[in-house]
């Protein structure tokens, strides 16, 4: 079954069937999603930009569009921004100052051979 597009507003075709509308929901109202994109060369997801969108899927594909216009990914990831829990740049020092005093963490006890680079 082919679903029902519209052009409006010059953002090319928005499906228009399956997408909550009405007086209630706007598009100012839709969750906004964090998108990390995997480049072709990397190992891990870099956090892009973000976006709105109605629901993950469409966030999916918006992200595609957006983000990776001259093929520069090969994965994408959607998070929607209320689910994300981070540390505070504040509170850097006592967050993580319990690492400090776990000094068996660092390369300080053993002398590293000249043989084994990037260590």
């Amino acid at each position: 079954m082919r679903s029902e597009l519209t052009a409006e507003g010059g953002h090319g075709a928005v499906p228009v069937e399956g997408v909550p509308t009405g007086e209630g929901v706007r598009r100012r109202d839709w969750p906004l999603y964090e998108v990390f994109v995997r480049g072709k060369r990397g190992l891990n997801h870099v956090h892009v930009g973000s976006l709105h969108a109605p629901d993950a899927e469409m966030a999916l594909h918006n992200a595609r569009d957006l983000y990776t216009r001259r093929n520069e990914g090969v994965s994408i990831w959607v998070v929607k921004a209320e689910d994300i829990t981070a540390s505070s740049p504040g509170e850097k020092d006592p967050f993580f100052a319990p690492a400090g005093d776990k000094v068996y963490r660092h390369p300080t006890f053993y002398v590293i051979p000249e043989e084994v680079p990037h260590l």
